[in-house]
């Protein structure tokens, strides 16, 4: 996985058309190389004594898939695993064949990370069948290393932890947009938008869950390819796929990490908010305190009955106003007393 390929631009071009199920194929020389062939040649070609290695990718929802699957011989329900829309990765060993579902993030427009897309294979050692029902970037990847002639795999099982592991990569580069989210957030100041904020964590914890929701199985699924691949799946195809399950592994507690910086840092916007939420609503008690006397005095010597003090005194308003100004004073000297200042 030397070489660097944008996430964002999903190649979705297409040697195939919608006559048939082929997207492309090429038949591996043995030597990190390969030939373009048709679906009829895909069809009628044959494993031979020169190391030669076929692998199509189909659509599994265009005519003509499961006619060659029963042509194949693939029993009935490894062929209705093939074709269906129940993608939770998996893999598991029918005889010399291998058969998986993978899951890869889901690159193309409008689509959430969380939106995860799935890849079928099927490979019995010379010929190797991957099938999705929308485009998959992950295959046109690997198709460049062999069309470059570029170091390709040069077998089955080198073709499957190629898949794999650019998979798993793409994975990351997810799983690094959403950290480089949150490191932007955490050094952004609160108090500028807190629901803005506020929604784009949230979003980032929803695409965590949904990302490990996915990876979890995908997990077991590689450790099973590891475990009962066939023998046509050699030691170093092994060694290749225990990395690729290191790496997701490490992947998985990495979006632990995220999603813990995601809790912390809603959390702490939360707990700014209340805090000044209750600074507010303690400043208006303190003063709904200090004025509260003052509209008792001011209240009481507003009725409106005969025999109130100072009704005739000119110098009895400012009397009251002087009184009022001593009662504020006395409780500012109060409250500051009581540490409530």
């Amino acid at each position: 996985m030397d070489e660097e390929f944008d996430d964002r631009q999903p190649d979705q071009a297409e040697d195939g058309n919608g006559d048939n199920p082929l997207i492309f194929g090429r038949v591996l020389d043995g030597q990190g190389a390969g030939r373009p062939v048709t679906w009829d040649e895909a069809r009628a070609w044959q494993p031979d004594g020169d190391g030669e290695v076929l692998w199509v990718h189909l659509c599994r929802t265009r005519p003509g898939v499961e006619e060659w699957l029963r042509e194949l011989e693939i029993s009935e329900p490894t062929r209705e695993l093939l074709v269906s829309d129940k993608t939770r990765p998996r893999a598991f060993r029918e005889g010399e064949t291998l058969v998986a579902t993978l899951r890869g993030i889901n690159f193309n427009p409008d689509a959430q990370p969380e939106d995860m897309l799935s890849m079928q294979l099927w490979c019995d050692g010379k010929r190797l069948l991957t099938l999705r029902r929308l485009p998959l970037q992950t295959p046109r990847y690997v198709l460049k290393m062999i069309d470059r002639r570029e170091a390709g795999p040069n077998d089955c099982g080198a073709l499957i932890t190629e898949i794999t592991e650019a998979m798993i990569t793409r994975m990351n580069r997810s799983i690094v947009d959403m950290n480089e989210h949150i490191d932007e957030l955490e050094e952004r100041d609160p108090e500028d938008d807190p629901e803005g904020m506020l929604e784009k964590i949230a979003t980032i914890r929803r695409n965590c869950l949904g990302l490990k929701r996915h990876m979890g199985p995908m997990h077991e699924a590689l450790e099973a390819i590891s475990r009962v691949a066939p023998e046509w799946f050699e030691d170093h195809d092994r060694r290749e796929i225990a990395e690729s399950i290191d790496r997701l592994r490490r992947y998985l507690e990495d979006l632990d990490i995220s999603k813990e910086s995601a809790v912390v840092l809603m959390d702490d916007i939360r707990g700014r908010s209340i805090a000044r939420n209750e600074r507010t609503n303690y400043l208006l008690t303190i003063v709904a305190a200090i004025f509260l006397p003052l509209s008792f005095v001011t209240g009481l010597l507003g009725i409106n009955v005969g025999g109130m003090p100072g009704v005739q005194d000119a110098d009895a308003f400012w009397i009251v106003v002087g009184m009022c100004a001593a009662i504020f004073l006395a409780m500012l000297a109060l409250f500051w007393k009581w540490k409530w200042l």
